[in-house]
């Protein structure tokens, strides 16, 4: 983990990227109304129809902070699982990074669905004694 994370953004080295067509989606705040973000701009893959990549800019057109999704195609689902999220404030330098799974088992997406009576109030204090 300590060279995965980097100050201020991850290590390239382990970052795999290709290229892939995407949709540009871009959304401006109407005129009169407040928001954080002026205006923001979401690309989204083609293949996947997952938002890999967002950018938000400030009030001054600037572009302030940035989002980005790594994909995997799971061969067992046919389709595409979201992987590493990164988010960037560009201003102070900070980065958010999660979903970071590499030394972990990969989860059974084609697993039975536990059904209703599982999350019961009951269930999940059960469960949480163990």
């Amino acid at each position: 983990m300590q060279t995965l994370l980097m100050p201020g953004h991850a290590n390239p080295a382990y970052t795999r990227n290709e290229l892939h067509r995407v949709w540009v989606v871009e959304a401006n705040l109407k005129d009169g109304a407040r928001h954080i973000s002026a205006q923001r701009r979401f690309y989204i893959d083609e293949d996947s129809w997952q938002f890999v990549l967002n950018e938000s800019y400030d009030g001054r057109g600037e572009l302030w902070k940035v989002g980005i999704l790594n994909t995997l195609y799971d061969y067992a689902l046919r389709g595409y699982i979201a992987r590493a999220q990164m988010f960037h404030d560009l201003r102070s330098g900070a980065y958010v990074a999660n979903r970071l799974v590499n030394e972990e088992s990969q989860p059974n997406l084609m697993a039975t669905p536990k059904g209703l009576s599982y999350f019961t109030p009951g269930n999940l204090r059960k469960k949480g004694r163990r």
